[in-house]
């Protein structure tokens, strides 16, 4: 006999989703920049597995493609810190190793490198 389907999920009062249910996504990435600005700062970036960062940056990339390209415009990708700015050591040593993972070069991101509308 066929079990009945699973009831749809309640909405989380401690994540808002009354209203929508993405919007624990901006408290979320609030919280997530501090304590990670904080576990590298103590030196205990170890603390979090290579997995939970890897798909931080995917689910971050898918984001920011799909925000860009299906608003058509570009936002600054980046928080800009007074305190703890990005390194470009930071940044350069990120892309890096992403052109890597998808078996691509500084030749492919020539090619698909475009300026901002809002840069000279």
């Amino acid at each position: 006999m066929p079990q009945p389907p699973d009831p749809p999920p309640r909405p989380s009062p401690t994540r808002g989703e009354g209203a929508d249910p993405h919007a624990w996504i901006d408290r979320f990435a609030a919280d997530l920049h501090i304590a990670a600005r904080d576990l590298v700062r103590d030196g205990e970036a170890s603390r979090v597995s290579d997995e939970a960062v890897a798909r931080i940056m995917t689910a971050a990339i898918r984001l920011y493609v799909a925000k860009s390209d299906g608003e058509e415009r570009t936002f600054r990708p980046i928080v800009r810190e007074d305190n703890e700015p990005l390194t470009a050591t930071e940044l350069l040593s990120a892309v890096s190793e992403l052109l890597r993972a998808l078996r691509l070069g500084p030749m492919e991101l020539a090619l698909w490198y475009r300026r901002r509308p809002d840069e000279p």
